[in-house]
């Protein structure tokens, strides 16, 4: 049976549609924390997690936290991780520290490329 070219074409179209969504859904922006918690975030990826993962990320006590290393994960796993940590491993969770959606920021950004470490905010600094 020869499916009509009209058909086939509107199938494919529709299918390319579906992909584009799909990629553009998987590549949204996570809520952005305010500038001051955002660059409380930073610092504590930098130092804690920096602490077990390399302070370039390039791997230690835990993996490599790099933009390639991480290429081929899926953001939801690593925000579990983050959140609930790895039972049996060293790795802690950090839910008491921060939320899912600052996880999320996290994962983005690592994804991507972790911004550099510019300090705490002064207010944070004092406490």
């Amino acid at each position: 049976m020869k499916i009509p070219p009209l058909l086939a074409h509107a199938v494919v179209l529709l299918g390319a549609a579906l992909v584009s969504a799909y990629a553009a859904a998987s590549e949204r922006l996570p809520v952005e924390p305010d500038p001051a918690r955002a660059r409380e975030l930073v610092h504590i990826v930098r130092q804690d997690c920096g602490s077990c993962h390399g302070l370039s990320f390039k791997g230690g006590l835990g993996p490599a936290l790099t933009a390639e290393a991480l290429a081929d994960k899926p953001a939801e796993g690593l925000v579990a991780t983050i959140v609930g940590g790895r039972p049996g491993t060293p790795m802690p969770p950090f839910q008491t520290i921060l939320s899912e959606a600052e996880a999320e920021w996290i994962v983005y950004w690592l994804m991507r490329g972790f911004p550099a470490d510019a300090g705490l905010p002064q207010a944070a600094a004092r406490n």
